[in-house]
């Protein structure tokens, strides 16, 4: 077995997120986005003494489970990996591998409380981040996602199952109507071009539609005429802000070195669990808002009673989850990183008349040392990459009675479990939330106390 050799393999289990395992020639393969049962041909990626790693090219036998995917995207779209399961088996492998994480660490679940899934299994998104590109070089412009197994190739996604009508209907609109101005889109390594991401977001329960074109300068562009022809749409939700993000860097990401203003206003509104909440253009906010209100009922119903106490909701964002408990809170404080999602946290507090909320901007490893208030509760929400070994440190310092831990990462999850375990808390529960069907991805929420 070579690197660059095609092997076929035959997936026997699977470990999260939706890596399958097989064996070959003696040897463990790991291949990405694969489930038991199937037979596959991939290309061999890299090649270790003990294991491989295996980029799929294909899958020659389903497993027997296995369903006609509805997206036309599905298998060439970089974007859902599960379509093909039933969404009842995608929630069993679900369980099954975060279990085995937390087996694996030597961690106990406490009571496990199973997984809850998406009231929702299509267009659940609330928000999307699509790529200008071409799917082959030299061909007609697309908007849309990255192309599985293509480093720069990009397919329009106007069928996309997990989004809404709105946004296929914005995605086709705007895919036809740049593929006739002859703009260039913006080419990473070359560091050339104009036209690079369209970003969509639309409030669930409100309908509001919030549109972000983002271009370089290096070409002088008159949006107005498609400004028009966004506004001239009949959608299913109501248009409310159309903006241009200026954007020279060299990173592939979404930055808004100047966003312009070029319809309506530069947020949308959206309520969650009766809380009303303006989002902004760069705010974080869940993806999913169903997925939210449930996510968020169960942080709550870990907590119980916050009466009379004092909650620290570290990594807030827009402070969502400590304006949610905060009603029946004595006081709540929020610590987050991203300046302009404590402004958003707090003008949010402000909009619900909710007096008994302060939120603070600073990296959690450093904002937590100068807080005088004492938590009852301490509510974690980290990034993928779990709490900073400085900042879990003095999260067991406060001696907090209780801990809510809410996790999209199981894998940081069960490494800073495994500390606080040590340092005197104990897992009382574990539940996992399915938020995003059809992909690989989870949030768990642990509820420890202090013994």
């Amino acid at each position: 077995m070579k690197r660059g050799s095609e092997v076929k393999v035959k997936i026997e289990k699977s470990q999260f997120p939706s890596m399958g395992i097989g064996t070959l020639e003696d040897k463990i393969i790991y291949v990405k986005n694969t489930f038991p049962g199937q037979v596959i041909t991939g290309r061999v990626k890299k090649n270790r003494k003990e294991y491989s790693e295996v980029k799929l090219i294909g899958v020659d036998e389903r497993a027997e489970y296995e369903i006609d995917a509805p997206c036309p995207h599905f298998g060439v779209c970089g974007g859902c990996s599960s379509q093909t399961l039933p969404y009842e088996k995608q929630l069993e492998f679900l369980g099954e591998e975060v279990k085995a994480l937390f087996n694996e660490a030597d961690v106990t679940t406490g009571e496990y409380l199973g997984v809850l899934g998406s009231e929702n299994q299509w267009e659940y998104r609330n928000k999307m981040e699509f790529t200008f590109g071409d799917e082959e070089k030299g061909g007609d412009l697309s908007i849309g996602m990255h192309m599985r197994a293509k480093s720069f190739g990009i397919m329009t996604v106007d069928h996309c199952k997990i989004v809404d009508e709105d946004y296929r209907k914005i995605i086709k609109l705007t895919a036809d109507y740049f593929g006739k101005q002859d703009l260039p889109y913006y080419r990473v390594m070359k560091r050339e071009g104009y036209l690079r991401h369209l970003v969509i977001r639309k409030a669930q329960n409100t309908g509001e539609i919030l549109i972000n074109l983002v271009t370089t300068t290096q070409i002088d562009f008159d949006l107005s005429e498609y400004v028009e022809l966004l506004k001239s749409q009949e959608y299913k939700g109501t248009l409310v802000s159309i903006l241009h993000t200026e954007n020279n860097s060299f990173s592939d990401a979404v930055i808004p070195e100047k966003v312009n203003l070029l319809y309506g206003r530069d947020y949308i509104k959206e309520t969650v669990l009766g809380l009303k909440f303006n989002i902004s253009p760069f705010s974080f906010f869940q993806t999913n808002t169903k997925g939210a209100e449930s996510l968020y009922s169960i942080v709550r119903e870990f907590m119980g009673s916050a009466e009379n106490k004092v909650v620290f909701d570290l990594y807030c964002g827009t402070g969502t989850i400590g304006q949610i408990v905060a009603p029946t809170a004595k006081k709540v404080v929020g610590i987050e990183i991203i300046e302009e999602a404590v402004e958003a946290a707090k003008e949010n507090a402000k909009l619900n008349g909710l007096n008994n909320c302060e939120f603070l901007a600073g990296d959690v490893a450093e904002i937590i040392k100068t807080v005088k208030d004492k938590p009852d509760i301490i509510i974690l929400d980290p990034p993928r990459s779990g709490v900073h070994p400085k900042a879990l440190n003095y999260v067991i310092k406060f001696n907090a009675k209780e801990i809510i831990y809410v996790s999209c990462n199981p894998k940081t999850l069960v490494t800073d479990l495994k500390v606080l375990t040590e340092r005197g808390y104990k897992i009382i529960q574990t539940k996992v939330k399915d938020m995003f069907p059809n992909t690989p991805h989870a949030e768990c929420v642990v509820k420890l106390i202090k013994e």
